[in-house]
């Protein structure tokens, strides 16, 4: 069986004091699934794990399962192939801005494309210098400030265009790719 590296991204754990998981105890409680050379980066909830099943839906499904079980709360979690991150930065529409910040733009991962109507609702929100681009199911978001002081928080993200989002800055991005390309080679 073919094995595949995959970076799991759970939403909203360890913000303002909820959802608290410690990642020790995240990558022992995850070790009863078929998943192996468990590691965490951060503490936002990013796992690199390797599987040989193939079905992503089921992996994250599982996951969400194992925090239930063992932590008591549900976290809605994304799971990606490093080959879906690497196309997450080339498919950067701010890559020809010079960035001064390493963590613009920030990245909005959602559950699925959304509709046209609900994309105008967040289109309408005053945002002042802040941007956003939707490339299928992911929006790159330039904050004008900061993160801390935008309108387009992932809360309002969600409550527009009706589906779950899960945030991360770029250089968590690109870490996780180096981190998963790390894992790739040693199989």
């Amino acid at each position: 069986m073919k094995i595949n590296t995959y970076i799991a991204l759970l939403r909203g754990i360890n913000v303002s004091g909820h959802k608290i998981i410690k990642m020790e105890l995240l990558q022992k409680a995850l070790q009863e699934l078929d998943v192996k050379n468990i590691s965490t980066y951060i503490q936002s909830g990013n796992i690199l794990f390797q599987s040989e099943v193939a079905d992503k839906g089921k992996l994250a499904h599982q996951i969400s399962g194992v925090i239930v079980k063992h932590f008591g709360f549900d976290v809605p979690v994304m799971v990606f192939s490093p080959e879906e991150l690497k196309k997450v930065v080339a498919d950067n529409p701010y890559a020809h801005q010079k960035i001064q910040d390493a963590a613009q733009p920030y990245v909005a991962f959602l559950s699925e494309p959304p509709h046209l109507p609900l994309l105008e609702m967040l289109q309408s929100v005053p945002s002042g210098k802040d941007t956003f681009v939707l490339v299928e199911k992911v929006l790159y978001l330039f904050y004008a400030d900061s993160a801390g002081n935008t309108k387009l928080s992932n809360a309002v993200i969600e409550n527009k265009l009706k589906l779950k989002s899960t945030m991360r800055n770029w250089k968590t991005v690109k870490k996780l790719i180096e981190l998963a390309d790390q894992l790739t080679t040693i199989r």
